[in-house]
C-alpha cells in the first residue's frame, strides 16, 4: 500500500502544479491585457507654430496650417543671427 500512496502522491503533486501553472498565468494574462500603457497621453495642441530643434545650432518654426517654417541659425561665436523664411519645396 506503500507503494501506491508514494505513487499516487507524486501524480497528485504534479497535476497541482501544472492546475496552479495554468490558473497563474491565465490571471496573468488578464491583468496584462486590462492594463493601459504609461505612456499614452492625448495630445490636443492646438496650436498653431511648432518649435522644433534640429540641433543645437538650428532652429525652425513651423506654421502647422500654412506649412510656412522660419529658421534660424545660432553660433556660439557670433551670437545670434536673424530668423530667414524657408522656402517650401513644393507648390499649391
Amino acid at each position: 500500500m506503500n507503494k501506491y500512496f508514494l505513487s499516487f502522491a507524486v501524480i497528485f503533486f504534479g497535476i497541482s502544479i501544472l492546475f496552479s501553472a495554468y490558473i497563474l498565468s491565465q490571471a496573468l494574462k488578464e491583468i496584462a491585457y486590462n492594463q493601459q500603457p504609461d505612456n499614452t497621453t492625448i495630445n490636443e495642441d492646438t496650436s498653431e507654430w511648432e518649435m522644433i530643434v534640429v540641433n543645437e545650432n538650428n532652429i525652425i518654426l513651423f506654421n502647422r496650417y500654412t506649412g510656412d517654417y522660419w529658421t534660424k541659425s545660432i553660433n556660439r561665436n557670433e551670437g545670434n543671427t536673424e530668423w530667414e523664411k524657408g522656402l517650401l519645396p513644393f507648390n499649391f
